[in-house]
């Protein structure tokens, strides 16, 4: 796409391209799940032979093929599902590609390939009723299966960047952080500290200061944790999205993604995001022609788990060893070669475009009060259903073990 110079054309394209895809939905379209796990249980094979199948016997303009992150049931990789049935297909060999097209083409599914929870002999035909999925409430991960990562085109065709628009549109800060803050979002890192107020606090300090910046931390070196991941492979357009709000409403100039370099997917497919918003004209300076400059770049971590700590990554990004320092001064006085510096999570930064779209209101009713909104969790180990799950803060531990997970395997197992 060419380069966007004016706030009209943006509206004028975005809104042209929702239109687009809303005609698309009336063909099926084989969505086949491509994240590093999935690379791992063999899609890339699964998407050379659709591929094939498509090109030589001239589907093109019957079928659609989407190639997304991992939709989160990672115990059924290599998965495909079929809109807009929403069929999910698990653990596809190979020779069951061409079988899931011809039904798809047909307007049936291939009965004998869905779904079938372990013990009953009952398939699933809508991925919704999946036990595993039936209690998500999935507002970030469930954009996954709708995105090729690396065409911003898709993003924007399913109302990526309708947050941004709002904000372009009516720059103030203070309204921005007011509707971060009445959300009630807190930050997904760990320590909970509420969004709204960091941002408050950063946009509030540098007095005299001509650059500031904020940051994603996508330092995830937590054993057996890859929500963020996730985010950053199948979606990293809401990263980016999420960061020029935050940029607008703190005063900031400059972005950094922060990602660890065992992450080479993810690093791959923010590359590509990053280039094509720049491409597009969403970043850069003088952003639409509204007077807004900011640019993001991207930082690669070398795998020093101490670097998730935010004065060690700033260390890092500043090409030191990463070592803590104490505070105060935290980094939102006192940051990247001594500016202001705002970090934020990726699942943070991936809430902040739906909580602009939603409203803060709508949002706070997700979750509990005091805890609004979703969390990712991974589940890993010895539990039947591996996999991501994103449910409403407030949910019971329990309900996420045995009815997600679907509890722990037994030893007779």
């Amino acid at each position: 796409m060419d380069k966007i110079v004016s706030f009209k054309d943006f509206k004028s394209l975005r809104r042209r391209l929702v239109k687009e895809k809303k005609q698309k939905r009336a063909k099926p379209c084989l969505v086949i799940c491509n994240g590093t796990g999935s690379q791992a249980s063999g899609s890339n094979t699964l998407i050379r032979l659709a591929k094939r199948h498509i090109l030589e016997r001239k589907l093109q303009d019957k079928i659609l093929l989407r190639i997304t992150g991992d939709i989160g049931f990672c115990q059924m990789n290599p998965a495909i599902v079929v809109e807009p049935g929403m069929n999910f297909y698990p653990q596809v060999r190979p020779e069951s590609v061409v079988r899931i097209i011809d039904a798809a083409l047909e307007g049936n599914v291939a009965e004998e390939l869905l779904y079938r929870h372990p013990g009953n002999s009952h398939h699933y035909h809508f991925l919704g009723d999946i036990p595993f999925f039936e209690k998500q409430e999935r507002i970030i991960l469930g954009m996954n299966q709708h995105v090729d990562p690396i065409k911003i085109q898709d993003y924007l065709e399913i109302g990526g960047y309708s947050a941004f628009e709002k904000v372009v549109a009516n720059p103030d800060p203070d309204w921005i952080i007011q509707e971060i803050k009445q959300s009630g979002l807190r930050g997904r890192g760990g320590a909970g500290f509420s969004t709204g107020k960091k941002w408050e606090l950063a946009r509030n300090s540098g007095n005299g200061f001509t650059d500031k910046f904020i940051v994603c931390n996508a330092d995830e070196g937590d054993p057996g944790a890859y929500m963020d991941r996730a985010v950053l492979e199948g979606n990293p357009n809401a990263i980016i999205e999420g960061l020029i709000i935050g940029g607008i409403a703190i005063g900031a100039t400059k972005g950094i993604i922060y990602v660890r370099a065992e992450y080479p997917l993810a690093i791959k497919h923010v590359s590509i995001a990053l280039r094509q918003a720049r491409e597009l004209g969403l970043l850069g300076k003088n952003i639409l022609g509204a007077g807004i400059d900011f640019d993001i770049h991207m930082v690669r971590g070398a795998g020093a788990f101490v670097c998730g700590e935010e004065t060690a990554l700033i260390k890092s990004i500043e090409g030191l060893m990463g070592e803590p320092r104490q505070r105060p001064p935290y980094p939102i006085q006192k940051g990247i070669r001594g500016y202001p510096t705002c970090i934020n999570n990726v699942e943070t930064l991936a809430n902040i475009p739906v909580i602009i779209e939603l409203g803060a209101e709508r949002y706070a009713k997700i979750g509990v009060p005091g805890n609004t909104g979703t969390k990712i969790f991974s589940l890993v180990g010895k539990i039947n259903n591996t996999g991501l799950v994103e449910v409403p803060l407030g949910t019971k531990i329990k309900e996420v073990v045995y009815d997600i997970g679907g509890g722990p395997v037994s030893k007779a197992q």
